[in-house]
């Protein structure tokens, strides 16, 4: 008995095998955030290690990518990110959500919240040194800082939904 579970088990593993959810590489950055605003070499190295493998069109995925279901739960957790933000999606959103985003990065790696934990456990680089995570401050701050004085205030302001 315990051994035809296995085997159902087994065959059920190898048939997930064959799902395989789209991969994140598209890699096109016609609307990244550098089109638009500085993004300095530093902070350029930073989002790489630490931010785009789920806020932009390029993922580098580890071996076990390639794992049901396993795939199936970073394909997910790569949507939501680029969902909440994609770095290379920044210009076509609204002069608000752009400045409402670049807010919270601020807020998010500040708080420590960014990048989420369940991924510096895998990518030990990607947790973020005080000195990186004081390099996105700024970067953020200044880049919002630009804003204010290219735009109109009323233009950074999100409206609330009713």
């Amino acid at each position: 008995m315990f051994k035809k579970i296995l085997l159902v088990l087994l065959v059920i593993f190898l048939v997930m095998q064959a799902f395989r959810p789209e991969k994140n590489v598209s890699g096109q950055k016609n609307n990244a955030i550098a089109t638009l605003y500085p993004v300095p070499d530093n902070v350029n190295q930073i989002l790489v290690k630490a931010c785009n493998d789920c806020h932009s069109n390029t993922t580098v995925y580890p071996w076990y990518a390639e794992i049901q279901p396993v795939a199936w739960w970073l394909d997910d957790h790569v949507k939501d990110g680029k969902k909440h933000l994609n770095f290379d999606e920044f210009a076509t959103y609204r002069l608000a959500k752009q400045f409402h985003k670049l807010e919270e990065v601020f807020d998010e790696v500040k708080g420590g919240e960014m990048p989420l934990e369940s991924y510096t456990v895998v990518h030990r680089d990607a947790k973020l040194t005080t000195e990186e995570k004081n390099i996105l401050l700024d970067w953020s701050t200044a880049v919002r800082d630009t804003m204010k004085a290219r735009y109109p205030a009323d233009s950074l302001i999100m409206k609330k939904k009713k």
